[in-house]
């Protein structure tokens, strides 16, 4: 009987909408917490500009406010904890603003209309992460992506270790910087998906280690979930060692996915040594194959990467004509990345 009445429409759209409140219910407390802990941080603020010697009065006046709080709340109100309710309002305030405008705004008001207060969508857990994140630039971008992906905080630290920012941001004019701060990562054209390099941490792959090409796609087979991660937005995978036929002779695609923003194929080639012509021409057949033969009539172009250890920038450049919007050369490496590294380079780009 209790297996009947679980079979029936009934009943599943019942523990549907109870499964589904619950989630929102958590999702709201969640919300709740961290405008609660933005407000107080805000009257931390506020009060501190009553002090006459702040930097003690702060310390003082945390300490006292901590053992109260835990007194009759319990956990989390540790001064610790206070001290990042703080820095949460000091870092979220309204506009960004300076250190002196905020010192004016909590002075003239002691209550900030919810009309101006910041958006938030992430966990508490996330605004920690966050607000380690010097660079107001890369802070929005991560938060947006967050939101917009569903990132865990897992997700977030390992894409904030890969230097995700700094990968996409190199291939960018400085307007299109701007624009991930602004806005995230949008995809409208095949260069928008781009990284160089790609970051494969997750294979477990030593740097040093040898291993086939076929190594190399089975363990990316294996981890796909996390390949089509650090691919990014909008892809779907087809299919591996996909064969097509003509005159008489086979050929095999190493990855095939589809980018449902794009709307177009993406094939991408393993190469573990040094990039040659060679295989940016085989690229290029493999492309115009597609483009002929398989993509449908209100699909556009498309997109073919070659994932290499190695390459020449100049060998790709000549090798592909002027116009180019569809062929690409990655690197790709196993290990994370340093991220000084890169934002040496962007600020040498800057």
């Amino acid at each position: 009987m209790s297996n009947q009445i679980q079979n029936k429409p009934l009943y599943k759209k019942i523990a549907e909408s109870l499964h589904a409140a619950r989630k929102n219910t958590v999702r709201a407390v969640i919300h709740t917490m961290v405008y609660t802990y933005y407000e107080i941080g805000r009257m931390i603020v506020e009060d501190e500009q009553q002090g006459k010697e702040r930097a003690e009065y702060g310390k003082r006046v945390l300490r006292e406010l901590s053992e109260k709080l835990t007194a009759e709340f319990g956990k989390g109100f540790s001064k610790r904890n206070l001290e990042q309710m703080r820095q949460f309002f000091l870092t979220y305030s309204i506009a960004q603003k300076s250190s002196a405008q905020l010192q004016q705004t909590v002075s003239k008001s002691s209550v900030i209309s919810e009309t101006h207060l910041p958006k938030f969508s992430l966990s508490w857990s996330h605004y920690l992460k966050l607000m380690r994140i010097e660079n107001p630039d890369e802070r929005s971008f991560y938060e947006i992506e967050c939101a917009t992906n569903n990132w865990s905080l897992k997700e977030l630290q390992r894409q904030y270790d890969s230097a995700l920012y700094e990968r996409l941001a190199l291939s960018r004019d400085k307007e299109d910087i701007k624009q991930l701060a602004r806005r995230g990562q949008i995809i409208e054209k095949p260069t928008d998906i781009l990284k160089d390099p790609y970051v494969l941490e997750f294979l477990d792959l030593p740097e040093q280690q040898r291993y086939s090409e076929s190594d190399l796609e089975q363990a990316l087979i294996d981890k796909l979930e996390h390949f089509l991660l650090e691919l990014g937005k909008g892809f779907t995978f087809v299919g591996r060692q996909v064969r097509f036929t003509f005159d008489e002779k086979h050929f095999k695609v190493d990855l095939v996915f589809f980018n449902r923003l794009l709307r177009c194929f993406v094939l991408i080639d393993l190469k573990i040594g040094e990039l040659t012509h060679q295989d940016i021409g085989q690229m290029q057949m493999y492309v115009n194959y597609y483009d002929r033969f398989v993509r449908l009539s209100d699909e556009n172009k498309t997109a073919g990467i070659i994932l290499c250890k190695d390459k020449n920038d100049t060998l790709v450049e000549m090798t592909l004509p002027q116009d180019n919007d569809s062929i690409f050369a990655s690197r790709y490496q196993t290990i994370l990345p340093d991220k000084k590294t890169f934002i040496a380079l962007l600020n040498q780009q800057a």
